[in-house]
């Protein structure tokens, strides 16, 4: 699998514009190579350093097909559903969540990426778009993107091949994971195999493994 990815996208922190609250979902186009370290693109920043950013949130990337579903859901927001209005880094069509597993590792640029966690959906979609609901939305139908981690800093380009190069075993989408956290009483089995899945990220994986225990103890 690759894809183009032809627009790299940084912001720094800023009011929302509704209430002032800091923010760094307003994201802006790169025009030329940008290092991405440890904890992503030289330049990008976050707000709320709690649940955002850091090394197993590094670089977020979303499919702009998705965009496409949202204008036609919420078609009054429509001029503000494009490229780089969720937040992401990297936009690219032909890569979504049912292709996309936990693991996948990719090269872009100099650089080397791994798949580590779907993102979680929060108030900034909302308030950043001025409606009600699309966080919820985005939740629901599991269309959020998804993080990686740096396994290899280096310089990247707009433009530049995002292409897999190593895939686990036994891979578990991100598709798979959505529909996963859906169900209220998972299968065991199914919820320690990821729970287990190489390369997820350490909280999730402290998650999965804590609702198996209660899962185990309760049924």
């Amino acid at each position: 699998m690759q894809v183009q990815v032809p627009t790299l996208y940084v912001g720094t922190v800023r009011p929302m514009p509704d209430d002032g609250r800091p923010t760094g979902i307003f994201k802006l186009p790169v025009g030329g190579p940008v290092w991405i370290g440890a904890e992503g693109l030289e330049g990008d920043c976050q707000a709320d350093r709690r649940v955002h950013g850091g090394p197993e949130k590094a670089v977020h990337q979303f499919p702009v097909e998705h965009y496409r579903r949202l204008r036609l859901r919420f078609p009054e927001r429509a001029a503000s559903l494009v490229a780089g209005a969720m937040g992401e880094n990297l936009s690219t069509a032909g890569m979504d969540e049912a292709s996309v597993c936990i693991g996948d590792v990719f090269v872009l640029g100099d650089a080397e990426l791994q798949v580590s966690q779907p993102r979680s959906p929060c108030w900034k979609i909302d308030a950043r778009h001025g409606t009600d609901g699309l966080a919820a939305y985005i939740e629901t139908e599991g269309i959020a993107g998804w993080y990686f981690r740096v396994r290899r800093p280096g310089r990247v380009r707009p433009g530049d091949l995002l292409q897999r190069v190593e895939r686990n075993a036994d891979p578990v989408s991100l598709q798979a994971f959505w529909a996963l956290r859906r169900v209220a009483r998972p299968a065991l089995d199914a919820l320690l195999r990821v729970a287990d899945t190489p390369g997820l990220a350490p909280d999730w994986r402290r998650r999965l493994q804590q609702r198996a225990t209660w899962l185990r103890d309760n049924t």
